[in-house]
């Protein structure tokens, strides 16, 4: 899967850009017809979760898959979205297979 990572207003460390590799892949452990995942993090104020915003929009044949979560760390939000997504996978997954 071709995975693009976008920090908007800071330069991300090589640590937390193989931290989002590893946990969109892990996605693929479900749906191995992903054909790319554009990754979108930001710094953005929120009362209710912290202030780090991760954003990600799967693509899939049909409909796109979208989430974003706030996190108070990059590597959180980023665990909190790909668990939402992964979420929505096995769903979309129950859904074919009727």
């Amino acid at each position: 899967m071709n995975i693009t990572i976008q920090s908007l207003h800071f330069t991300a460390k090589d640590s937390l850009n193989a931290h989002v590799t590893e946990k969109v892949n892990s996605l693929e452990h479900y749906y191995d017809k992903f054909e790319s995942a554009t990754v979108t993090l930001k710094m953005e104020k929120s009362d209710l979760d912290g202030d780090k915003l991760c954003e990600i929009r799967l693509a899939v044949p049909g409909n796109d898959l979208f989430v974003k979560k706030y996190g108070e760390t990059f590597e959180d939000a980023v665990t909190k979205t790909v668990d939402t997504l992964q979420d929505q996978v096995i769903k979309m997954k129950g859904k074919w297979a009727n």
